[in-house]
């Protein structure tokens, strides 16, 4: 088994478990999460989520106190023509570590996304709003939600949007890229979302869990029990929201403060989504109320503004 890195502190009772690895938000949980207790960031080849039957006999072996599921199938266009793994890792693989993490009386927290909306709301979405999946990776991640939830156990599942980082494959690694490369790029300007930086959903992870370990006791109480009546879906996205052509300005505009570019910036163009057909769907309305998540455990994220400029920072 590989360990990314490890710590033990105060509760070296508590072991937890982080599932993902070498992705941008399993990254960010590793480093974030650092003195909470013993920390053991999986990924391959120890674990393989397509492996249903090696995540429950890894997860036996290891008994871990929190399990946290930073690991996803996330290519939303080559989930349309690869379905069956998409559900595979994004609604058996979580219902079978819910299982293992209630089966040991554990804590188990896993990240879903805006696109198990339709975005046809014209206000931000609730966790009680209807949902409608408007493509393969958005029904998968809903049945991995309403998976979850059939266990029962202690659970948190976080709905978060546009995940970036200055770490993997995301909007703005590529925008970065393309921006120094071409003359001119066009971008979608009709879907709106909160671009949500992974080290902020990370941080606000390690608060609610050290709310919880606050809580608890090694003798009396385990963090599972210290959710309590808690325990559900949760939107966790960035404070306030704009465009993917917005989102683009913003970066070339942090780009041209930080002189990232030795030429000229590509001219950015709006466009609709019609003029930029994908294989899956995309819904215009991506934007999350995250007033239970401030209600129930006093957390909210950064304005993505703000956050954006952080890891501007950190890529100059």
């Amino acid at each position: 088994m590989g360990f990314c890195l490890f710590a033990q502190m105060n509760r070296t009772d508590l072991k937890i478990v982080i599932v993902g690895r070498n992705g941008q938000l399993a990254w960010e949980a590793n480093q974030q999460f650092q003195g909470l207790g013993q920390i053991i960031c999986l990924g391959r080849p120890e674990i393989d989520l397509l492996d249903i039957k090696g995540v429950r006999e890894e997860m036996r072996r290891i008994k871990p106190s929190v399990i946290v599921n930073a690991a996803a199938y996330t290519a939303v266009d080559q989930a349309e023509s690869e379905s069956e793994a998409a559900m595979k890792i994004n609604a058996e693989a979580p219902a079978a570590m819910a299982e293992e993490a209630k089966r040991s009386g554990g804590l188990f927290i896993t990240y879903s996304t805006d696109y198990v909306f339709d975005g046809k709301k014209a206000t931000p979405y609730s966790e009680t709003d209807p949902t409608a999946s408007l493509n393969v990776y958005g029904a998968s991640k809903l049945s991995g939600e309403k998976a979850v939830e059939a266990v029962g156990g202690s659970y948190l599942i976080f709905r978060t949007s546009w995940v970036y980082g200055a770490r993997g494959k995301n909007f703005l690694k590529t925008i970065v890229k393309l921006a120094a490369e071409r003359p001119e790029l066009r971008i979608v300007d009709d879907q709106v979302g909160a671009p949500t930086w992974s080290r902020d959903l990370a941080d606000a992870t390690r608060k609610i869990l050290e709310k919880l370990v606050s809580q608890s006791s090694p003798s009396k109480t385990s963090i599972g029990e210290s959710l309590g009546d808690r325990r559900g879906i949760y939107h966790m996205s960035a404070t306030g929201s704009v465009s993917w052509y917005g989102f683009a300005a913003a970066i070339l505009q942090e780009m041209g403060k930080r002189g990232l570019s030795k030429g000229t910036l590509a001219k950015l163009v709006p466009i609709p989504s019609s003029e930029y057909p994908t294989p899956a769907a995309r819904p215009h309305n991506s934007r999350l109320c995250n007033d239970k998540l401030k209600n129930s455990f006093g957390v909210t994220l950064p304005a993505w503004r703000e956050s954006l400029a952080r890891v501007m920072d950190e890529l100059g």
